[in-house]
């Protein structure tokens, strides 16, 4: 490249009035071959890109002295970018090796572990890498989401698809922060004196303004006395209403989805249950793992985040989540929470 750019400057020599234009080429190919050749590469290239311009390109053409004008200028910015090309690139090599390891790291244990330390390990390393890529992405996202709103209040279409993805991106973002929160046991539970009843109305309401939200069907005993549990509404609204939800876009548009709360042993009974396609029985041991996506659910949007929070919100709440198939087919997704008068709800 060296040899080719020296060549067209130099039969276009006679035609040039100022000497800058054949530097800004050749510390282009000073900047190309310090970010791949290195440090060496770099300081090499600058030395002789330095000796062609002195020689070819200023006058008194054919002579080198360091006298000329720009010698002093251009040597300093020859080995100036050199070094800082080399040193940068150096760095993100470095950290992207470091990257390498990790991830490597997370793979070997999560396939080769064979105990729990070892899973519990991997598990922290996820973590740690998906908050810090979580995190980092929070700001670019708002930044882009608050540009693209501007253009968008300007009539721009784009714009407005724009919005909609940096939300949407946006709302994986905070998936991916509240599932580490929850794998690492830090996210805030408040479990407090919640009826049954409450809780399927609000999540009825909260689905209701969803395409197929008029297929929900709720059934609850009201002869029966109220049923009482502690734990948090809030989270557990947000379970329901991604199992209603996930049912809505799995099920069949014409069918039903009937929402149920009752009274099981110690704990408090919510299931979801659909006729949709249901869960291949190889893939049922791993639909609460975060980002697996079975066969079922080609074609249909999504990150795999929403069950795998679920089941840990759950978890959090000293409660499980659980999957089986539907009385008439489909999915049924139990969400079981402790009742107010068993050991763990008293």
């Amino acid at each position: 490249m060296l040899l080719l750019v020296t060549l067209i400057l130099y039969s276009l020599r006679d035609t040039m009035e100022d000497q800058s234009e054949v530097v800004l080429v050749y510390l282009l190919v000073v900047l190309g071959g310090s970010s791949n050749g290195g440090r060496v590469l770099g300081f090499a290239l600058a030395i002789v890109g330095f000796v062609l311009i002195d020689y070819l390109f200023q006058f008194p053409f054919g002579t080198l002295s360091i006298s000329k004008p720009l010698d002093g200028t251009i040597l300093a910015a020859f080995f100036a970018i050199a070094f800082t090309t080399a040193h940068l690139l150096s760095r993100a090599r470095s950290e992207a090796e470091h990257a390498r390891h990790r991830l490597a790291e997370i793979e070997r244990l999560s396939n080769e572990a064979r105990h729990a330390e070892a899973l519990r390990e991997a598990a922290q390393l996820k973590d740690v890498l998906l908050a810090s890529v979580s995190h980092d992405l929070r700001t670019p996202l708002t930044a882009i989401k608050a540009l693209a709103q501007e253009s968008a209040a300007s009539g721009d279409d784009n714009a407005r698809i724009i919005v909609a993805q940096a939300e949407r991106l946006s709302r994986m973002v905070g998936d991916l922060l509240d599932l580490s929160q929850l794998n690492a046991g830090g996210f805030p539970i408040a479990a407090e004196l919640n009826t049954a009843e409450d809780l399927v109305g609000t999540a009825v309401q909260q689905v209701a303004g969803s395409p197929g939200a008029a297929r929900v069907r709720t059934r609850i005993d009201y002869s029966r006395p109220a049923l009482v549990g502690t734990f948090d509404f809030v989270q557990s609204l947000r379970i329901l209403t991604n199992l209603l939800d996930n049912a809505m876009r799995y099920a069949p548009g014409d069918t039903p989805i009937v929402l149920s709360a009752e009274r099981e042993g110690n704990w408090l009974a919510f299931r979801v249950e659909d006729t949709g396609p249901g869960v291949p029985e190889e893939d049922r041991e791993r639909i609460f793992q975060p980002f697996y996506r079975c066969a079922a659910t080609a074609g249909v949007a999504g990150t795999g985040l929403g069950l795998a929070i679920a089941a840990r919100l759950a978890e959090a709440q000293r409660g499980r989540l659980e999957y089986a198939r539907g009385t008439k087919g489909g999915s049924a997704f139990t969400l079981f929470l402790a009742a107010l008068d068993s050991p763990l709800g008293s």
